[in-house]
């Protein structure tokens, strides 16, 4: 009985509220015996011994060598799948500590990153993606960045688009709301000199970036996403749809798909190929080059509607019509 319970509770997480993570290093052909007792050694988990039982009687193995990033927090069913999956050749102490958040990364892209590079989950971050006292601080302390932001029962992040793309610090000691309010912070610095152009304007700065959201993920040079975003804004001042497959693979979380019919019919306030103007937000999280390119727009002079890209010679071509 006693060691009935022991095996129990030493199944479970060896501290589920310390989500710090420790590097650990799995030498080659290391037995599951010996993972065990460095795993135990390093604080990872209670019993070294219930580790190898555990393992065996799943009939788990081949765990690879090489540097893990583990936490007490971790089941042992969640260290042994990390173990399968195999560690890195080289120490990862060049990672930890920072979160890489790229140009063009949605939400729960991001949450991948925060993952990789802290203590905290990805799950962590999209619940304080959905914190409301949360934004509303943050609402409060960045007004001019985040006074415009849809907070509507239709809106999956009404964070998404105000996170700049950049490198943040998240050594142990910074708490994961300090992280996001660095990605928040960027994005207001970035964005000052323009709120009063884009008020000038009769935008707001939810608009701006839901567009450059879309014109981020045109893979083209500086000039080009001017135009390409001079096209998007014709369009809805003929109130056509924007017709942009970024506003599909983001209801389908998905990216590089060939879309298909049904595809483009998805049901979402987000669709763009049903719904006119802007959508409800943003898509991703824009570079301040795509930013910039939706704040002076070019070709609004002329009623191109359409573009098209030659993948061979890399132009892109305008057009009022397009010609079947």
């Amino acid at each position: 009985m006693v060691f009935h319970n022991y095996l129990k509770t030493s199944l479970k997480p060896l501290n589920s509220n310390d989500k710090s993570f420790k590097q650990i290093k799995i030498p080659m052909g290391a037995s599951d015996k010996k993972i065990g007792s460095i795993l135990q050694d390093n604080g990872i988990v209670k019993s070294g011994m219930v580790f190898d039982y555990y393992v065996n009687s799943h009939n788990l193995s081949k765990f690879g060598a090489g540097y893990y990033r583990l936490s007490p927090s971790m089941s042992l069913k969640k260290i042994a799948d990390s173990l399968q999956k195999g560690g890195s050749a080289q120490p990862l102490e060049g990672t930890y500590g920072r979160v890489l958040v790229r140009e063009g990364a949605s939400i729960d892209q991001i949450a991948s990153a925060v993952d990789k590079g802290s203590k905290y989950s990805a799950k962590d971050f999209i619940n304080l993606m959905k914190d409301k006292k949360f934004i509303d601080y943050l609402v409060d302390k960045y007004p001019k960045l985040l006074k415009s932001i849809n907070r509507g029962k239709d809106v999956k992040y009404p964070l998404e688009g105000f996170l700049y793309p950049a490198t943040y610090n998240s050594s142990n000691d910074i708490s994961l709301k300090s992280i996001v309010e660095q990605m928040v912070s960027k994005t207001n610095y970035e964005m000052s000199p323009y709120y009063k152009k884009i008020s000038d304007s009769k935008l707001n700065v939810r608009k701006v970036l839901t567009i450059a959201s879309i014109v981020e993920k045109e893979d083209f040079s500086y000039s080009n996403k001017r135009k390409i975003a001079g096209v998007l804004f014709n369009k809805i001042r003929m109130n056509m749809p924007l017709r942009s497959s970024t506003s599909i693979f983001y209801i389908l979380n998905k990216n590089h798909l060939k879309l298909t019919n049904k595809d483009l019919k998805v049901k979402s306030p987000y669709n763009l190929y049903k719904h006119t103007g802007f959508g409800p937000g943003p898509f991703n999280n824009p570079s301040i080059e795509s930013i910039k390119a939706v704040i002076n727009p070019d070709y609004q002079d002329k009623m191109y509607l359409y573009y098209v890209a030659n993948s061979s010679n890399g132009k892109v071509y305008y057009y009022e019509e397009l010609n079947n």
